[in-house]
């Protein structure tokens, strides 16, 4: 578990699966720079295996799991963005693009 810090983004995806987690999370941090202290909040089970694999994918830093997290229906989970992540397609984030 990662220490507790206050985050530059938090994202709430709470109710959404991998796919729609993953764009919708993409989207938010844009235009954040790197080095950039995200903390994602999610509901769906596979969060804890599809964010460090995604993370692995675009070369992000997967954290792991935000301790200190003390809401029981939710997981908060730390990512330190990347200077120059590996781009994916826009409507399958487990894809790179073609070419």
């Amino acid at each position: 578990m990662t220490a507790r810090q206050e985050p530059a983004i938090t994202f709430d995806g709470r109710g959404l699966l991998c796919v729609t987690l993953l764009l919708r999370l993409r989207a938010a941090i844009a235009d954040a720079p790197a080095g950039t202290l995200v903390h994602v909040r999610a509901t769906d089970p596979a969060a804890p295996l599809d964010l460090p694999a995604w993370c692995h994918l675009t070369g992000h830093h997967y954290l792991g799991p935000v301790a200190d997290d003390t809401d029981d229906t939710d997981d908060t989970y730390a990512l330190r963005l990347t200077a120059d992540p590996a781009p994916t397609r826009a409507d399958a984030p487990w894809h790179r693009p073609a070419g």
